[in-house]
């Protein structure tokens, strides 16, 4: 499995309603356009791997070829949760149309990708369940007779590269209800803000436990003042994650059963979830996914995988918080390479993130370069990126 990224699909209450499934076989096919062979690499991902396990069993949409609309490729996919993606450059030919009839009629929903009205899509637009505008190509005037052309059918609308704050205002105010893009992870930023005096306890709680010998007795006066944090740390305590055998009711007994390595993990998890606060529940699965992939592939660059772990975490902290970055990581407990690196430096502590940066948005030449320079594999990648993908769900779950 090469390069597979999903891209998430929020609805009006910011919630992910689906993603997206990106794929390229490889770099050779970037360069010849291989669509076909892309497409064919995607299915085999979601038989060998599967696509739940891929989205969470949330739905995915998954781009579709004509071979493999017209050939039936796509019967391997599970109806439920698959929503066929139809690409902007296929022709509707009589023989497209009527494999999406019959593939429409035995369950699966279709979307029509980056759409602009022709009339000879007219067939197609009838099949189709959801049909995605790119918002950067296409202007106002154009996104307005657009729905009024589709006014009274059944068409959830999609907007599509959506990356500001603005825009999505602007896309929910012209009548979209699904957006894709990472405007969620760039919201309005409040400047010249203080940290709260809460979070603040917090980042002391993560200084502290970063240090090589915990200070049980000071740890656990910090945390006593935080009832939501004690919660979720107790509640990681005795998850299956971290196999006790004993229930766990107390700070302190948390930290004698786990040991202070695993201990330092539920305490950055813990404390993470709480950052996120009211934001995008994307924004901390991102998080905990970036902070776990970093961590895995740190030994491959002769990085610190605790450090990284941290790293990946925070560096989406702005989103959280509402606050720049800058703002933010003089107040972190990281080394100086660390919080340059999260501030957006080119240094070697930043590998990790660029290439997880990159390939979350689909951009293969970058992660393709970044992985040459610094001996990752492609092979090696993904399977990081995939056991971070589970790894990050089942992190979720117990902190919520």
């Amino acid at each position: 499995m090469r390069y597979v990224a999903r891209q998430p699909i929020l609805d009006l209450r910011g919630e992910v309603s689906a993603y997206e499934l990106l794929s390229r076989a490889g770099p050779e096919e970037a360069f010849r356009g291989d669509g076909d062979k892309a497409t064919r690499t995607m299915l085999d991902n979601a038989v060998l791997f599967g696509l739940e396990r891929l989205t969470g069993g949330i739905p995915a949409f998954v781009n579709c070829t004509s071979e493999a609309l017209t050939e039936t490729l796509v019967d391997i996919l599970p109806i439920g949760i698959s929503v066929l993606e139809i690409l902007e450059t296929l022709e509707p030919t009589a023989e497209l149309i009527a494999a999406c009839g019959k593939l429409k009629a035995s369950g699966y929903r279709l979307a029509l990708d980056d759409f602009v009205w022709e009339p000879k899509f007219e067939p197609l637009v009838e099949l189709a369940d959801f049909i995605k505008v790119d918002f950067v190509s296409t202007g106002p005037e154009e996104r307005q007779r657009l729905f009024e052309r589709l006014r009274g059918r059944p068409i959830t609308m999609v907007a599509e590269k959506v990356e500001t704050q603005d825009e999505y205002e602007q896309a929910r105010q012209e009548g979209f209800r699904l957006f894709q893009g990472y405007y969620f992870c760039r919201p309005v930023l409040l400047k010249n803000q203080k940290v709260p005096v809460n979070r603040m306890r917090q980042f002391e709680i993560l200084q502290l436990v970063q240090r090589e010998d915990i200070d049980l007795q000071e740890a656990s006066q910090l945390m006593k003042q935080d009832a939501s944090l004690t919660y979720r740390l107790l509640r990681l305590a005795n998850s299956p994650m971290y196999a006790t055998r004993v229930d766990v009711d107390c700070f302190e007994a948390a930290l004698l059963m786990v040991g202070e390595n695993t201990f330092r993990r539920m305490v950055t998890l813990a404390i993470t979830a709480d950052l996120n606060g009211k934001q995008p529940l994307e924004i901390l699965r991102m998080a905990f996914l970036r902070g776990r992939f970093c961590e895995l592939a740190s030994e491959r660059c002769g990085l610190n995988p605790n450090e990284q772990f941290m790293m990946g975490l925070m560096s989406l902290l702005p989103a959280m918080m509402l606050m720049p970055m800058e703002d933010l990581a003089q107040t972190l407990p990281l080394r100086e390479e660390i919080r340059a690196a999260l501030n957006g430096a080119s240094n070697h502590e930043h590998v990790l993130l660029r290439w997880l940066e990159s390939h979350e948005v689909g951009d293969w030449a970058t992660c393709d370069a970044v992985g040459k320079a610094n001996g990752l594999a492609q092979e090696e990648t993904a399977a990081f990126y995939r056991s971070s993908l589970m790894w990050a769900q089942a992190a979720l779950r117990l902190v919520l």
